[in-house]
């Protein structure tokens, strides 16, 4: 088996990562930001978050898929950014009942809420 094209023409044998001078900085950026309490602490909180986030799949029923759809239609949003707004409100009493409070979505974004 033969050198691979771009290695033949330049004369190179083997891949030397002191000649990649991309991949030799792009290494050092990311080597500094390791290193950085304050990227640190932020990579740490959005890995926590990553672990709390939810992407699910599902089936509703026709009507619900129906009025799902033209709720999201009248506010400007799209099917999936509705049910999530929607969950964003989701409460859950002590005795297990789960209800969302009326409320008008928008395209403004929700702040989420530990609940």
């Amino acid at each position: 088996m033969g050198r691979p094209p771009h290695l033949a023409t330049s004369g190179t044998g083997l891949y030397d990562g002191d000649q990649d001078e991309t991949g030799s900085a792009w290494a050092r950026e990311r080597q500094a930001a390791l290193h950085c309490p304050a990227n640190h602490a932020a990579w740490a909180e959005q890995q926590r978050q990553r672990r709390d986030e939810l992407h699910a799949e599902f089936w509703v029923s026709a009507s619900a898929g129906r009025r799902i759809r033209a709720a999201a239609a009248r506010a400007g949003l799209s099917p999936d950014e509705m049910l999530a707004r929607l969950a964003e409100r989701v409460n859950v009493d002590d005795g297990g009942a789960v209800s969302a409070a009326p409320f008008t979505p928008g395209r403004t974004p929700v702040a989420s809420e530990e609940r």
